[in-house]
């Protein structure tokens, strides 16, 4: 089973005189990148949040937003009196202004609000807690989700890699035959005598030079193994980078050996779909 770094998860709920609301969601990333954004009043329970998120979630950048709303106006804005009057005496001699000039321009800069906020009670924190809990469940069901789409993708294009594989092996047969033909003719055309011994062994030792047999096998083993790794029980996305890897090494030195126009055009779109399967690991987990 694989899953995906992107996913996105949202919870809500009302407790007693306040709403709250939280949403998380990820990226993809080599390593557990956490980022919380919480009002002042919760500022407190980041160390725990962000506990909380790395038990319950691998890798990926993460985005965590919680917000809160009042339901009876408890923490409404108050202004702060003793700031705004020393504002107002900073901007006399400054300028020419009357004193709702002033007041305007004093009532923008900052600290002028002030929020008289309770104690965070221990049940509020457990409830937020809770809820933090169900965000990161609906978050790793949607990484989940994700990567059964992806798998699928992979799986689409290892059957075709495994199609293109036999075309290779087609065209590997009739390209040894292609070079053992050109080679009699081109020593024809010296008409001059040939030790037939060593040119036999001559010949031996050039197609040995371009043969792929082992390429091919090596291959093949990879695309298996890429196969087996996606049914695991765990997501294992650097582990399937480094199988492709080797996937892309083997098509790299069939590609070095052939010697076909043939051959080269398959090998061309082995690589393509390759890419596309680096590409989609770069997010999974």
């Amino acid at each position: 089973m694989i899953q995906s770094m992107t996913g996105f998860g949202k919870s809500e709920a009302h407790l007693e005189d306040k709403k709250i609301a939280i949403e998380i969601r990820s990226l993809n990333s080599k390593t557990l990148d956490i980022n919380t954004r919480l009002p002042s009043r919760y500022r407190e329970m980041e160390a725990g949040i962000r506990k909380q998120i790395a038990t319950y979630l691998e890798r990926g950048k993460i985005d965590l937003s919680l917000y809160y709303e009042s339901t009876n106006g408890e923490n409404a804005s108050s202004i702060n009196a003793p700031v705004v009057k020393s504002y107002m005496q900073q901007l006399e001699p400054l300028a020419t202004l009357d004193e709702t000039e002033k007041l305007k321009i004093a009532i923008q800069l900052p600290d002028t609000l002030k929020i008289d906020r309770e104690a965070l009670e221990e049940d509020e924190k457990n409830q937020i807690m809770a809820l933090i809990t169900d965000v990161l469940t609906k978050l790793n069901q949607y990484r989940i989700d994700e990567g059964n789409a992806l798998k699928s993708d992979f799986i689409a294009r290892l059957s075709l890699l495994n199609q293109q594989l036999q075309e290779v092996e087609s065209l590997d047969q009739r390209r040894k035959n292609k070079i053992q033909e050109k080679l009699r003719t081109a020593v024809a055309e010296l008409q001059q005598k040939v030790d037939e011994n060593r040119f036999e062994q001559e010949l031996i030792y050039y197609i040995e030079k371009m043969d792929i047999t082992e390429e091919k096998v090596r291959l093949e083993n990879h695309l298996n193994y890429f196969k087996q790794t996606l049914a695991s029980k765990q997501s294992q996305g650097k582990k399937l980078g480094f199988i492709a890897q080797e996937i892309g090494r083997e098509i790299n030195t069939i590609g070095s050996k052939a010697n076909d126009a043939e051959l080269q055009k398959v090998v061309v779109q082995m690589k393509d779909e390759l890419e596309k399967i680096k590409e989609q690991l770069l997010n999974v987990l």
